[in-house]
């Protein structure tokens, strides 16, 4: 396929489905209660999201699904949580990107706090990739593909995208 072909599908969906913000219905949802991602070591996360993306861990409970798992939960604001399983004993592989799996999570953070983590991250030896001066696309210590953008909340890159 072409590029063409892809833009043409994409102006297809925009017409079809997209409506004007004014002709959009409200939202079913209120809000991100929380995303689940796996864990291979609680503690490993712990430092890496309260220690150096400075979210706070807010608890820490056994998964009731799974007897000796943790389930824990970290403070992404505007009462949003970013969680955890560890599956302790369960070989469940690496993390990969895969249909209908996780390609990445956007944690929005206030412009100043974004070049302070910037810089907090680049001392601890995290790769970093920069993109548009507002992005900072990293990966957690199981592999989980993150994005710090400084945007505000429906913004991305300068467009309105909500």
């Amino acid at each position: 396929m072409t590029t063409d072909v892809h833009e043409q599908a994409r102006e297809r969906i925009r017409t079809t489905y997209l409506r004007d913000a004014a002709d959009r219905p409200a939202s079913a949802a209120r809000g991100l209660h929380h995303t689940a991602l796996i864990s291979s070591d609680v503690e490993q996360t712990v430092r890496f999201y309260q220690g150096l993306l400075e979210l706070p861990l807010t608890e820490v409970v056994e998964n009731r699904d799974y007897p000796g798992s943790t389930h824990f939960f970290f403070d992404i604001g505007n009462g949003n949580l970013l969680a955890f399983f560890d599956f302790p004993g369960l070989d469940v592989g690496p993390y990969a990107e895969v249909l209908g799996g996780l390609h990445h999570v956007a944690i929005s953070v206030e412009p100043q706090r974004w070049g302070h983590l910037r810089t907090k991250l680049l001392d601890a030896g995290v790769e970093l990739v920069e993109h548009s001066e507002v992005s900072l696309y990293l990966r957690d210590p199981d592999g989980t593909r993150l994005e710090l953008i400084a945007d505000p909340l429906g913004e991305m890159y300068g467009t309105q995208v909500l």
